[in-house]
């Protein structure tokens, strides 16, 4: 008798954290949109009678109350699961095959201009506790581009501040260094005082603190991306952005303020840890309507008589 879905989720999780190498954000995330498929199938239904008929509904279950790019990254956990199973040998075929996907708009990611990044870092003023590492975060967010999973992540050892380099290790446990700007140096420079007070602050109280980890809480723990996040969005709203800004939109507004300089593309890839270079060249429709504004404000010829 053929199992359900459940019988081999454990199996799935270990496959991709010991065979793919995926971190513990990402096979939660995959693990949450099978287990989507699971509960909408039921225990009763074996994988051997997953058709297209039932994954259809699914999709149109998911698309009354998801966006279509929450519905893709669904369908995507969703194939890397079948292709697990048929590798397995659970599966002799993929139900996804031949279903039609929801189609998706052009995604436009959302960025700062650079005024709007240099009121963001000053923003952490001498009333915030946390000033000196909330500075440090905003200034290395945006000197590196770095997703903000990837800051939280970071260990002591992988700032170097000989060559000005920070080592990011990003999805798949890939490395790759990037340069780090002047200010974001000197922001941490600032901060390492702070830190050691919270690491001892934490002893003094018989505590364990997290000695390797950079970006500290007040318990001398590793900072939380939830934690950076609502920082990001307090002092973006008190440097007076109206639109949300979250770390990813700093990401965003590295690579966008790169192109703008004339960076080349390759190279802004190989900065973000994009496997792709499809994924950065979303960020091409920026950076030519930046053209077309300066083009149409400068050249003799696109001036209206």
């Amino acid at each position: 008798m053929s199992k359900n879905i459940a019988t081999y989720l454990d199996f799935f999780a270990r496959w991709l954290t010991v065979e793919k190498g995926y971190s513990d954000n990402t096979v939660s995330s995959y693990m949450r949109d099978v287990q989507s498929l699971a509960d909408f199938l039921g225990k009763e239904c074996p994988i051997s009678e997953i058709d297209k008929a039932k994954i259809r509904a699914f999709i149109y279950s998911l698309s009354k109350k998801n966006k279509e790019s929450s519905v893709a990254r669904k369908l995507s956990a969703l194939q890397t699961f079948f292709r697990f199973l048929i590798q397995e040998k659970k599966l002799s075929q993929d139900p996804l095959l031949g279903v039609a996907r929801p189609k998706q708009g052009q995604y436009i990611p959302a960025f700062l201009n650079v005024d709007e990044v240099f009121c963001v870092m000053d923003a952490p003023g001498p009333e915030d506790t946390f000033r000196e590492r909330d500075k440090a975060i905003l200034e290395l967010l945006y000197s590196t581009g770095m997703r903000v999973a990837e800051l939280v992540s970071l260990q002591m050892n992988s700032l170097d501040f000989e060559t000005e380099m920070v080592t990011v290790t990003g999805k798949g446990n890939r490395q790759r260094l990037v340069p780090m700007g002047t200010p974001a140096q000197d922001a941490l420079n600032k901060y390492f005082p702070q830190r050691f007070v919270l690491i001892q602050g934490s002893l003094a109280r018989g505590n364990s603190p997290d000695q390797n980890a950079v970006f500290l809480n007040n318990r001398g723990t590793r900072l939380t991306t939830r934690s950076v996040e609502r920082l990001v969005k307090m002092y973006a709203e008190r440097a007076g952005i109206l639109t949300a800004v979250t770390p990813h939109a700093l990401r965003h507004s590295f690579a966008t303020h790169l192109l703008e300089m004339g960076a080349d593309l390759r190279m802004v890839q190989e900065l973000l840890g994009h496997r792709s270079l499809s994924t950065t060249q979303k960020y091409t429709h920026l950076t030519v309507d930046h053209l077309m504004e300066v083009y149409d404000k400068t050249h003799p010829m696109a001036r209206k008589v």
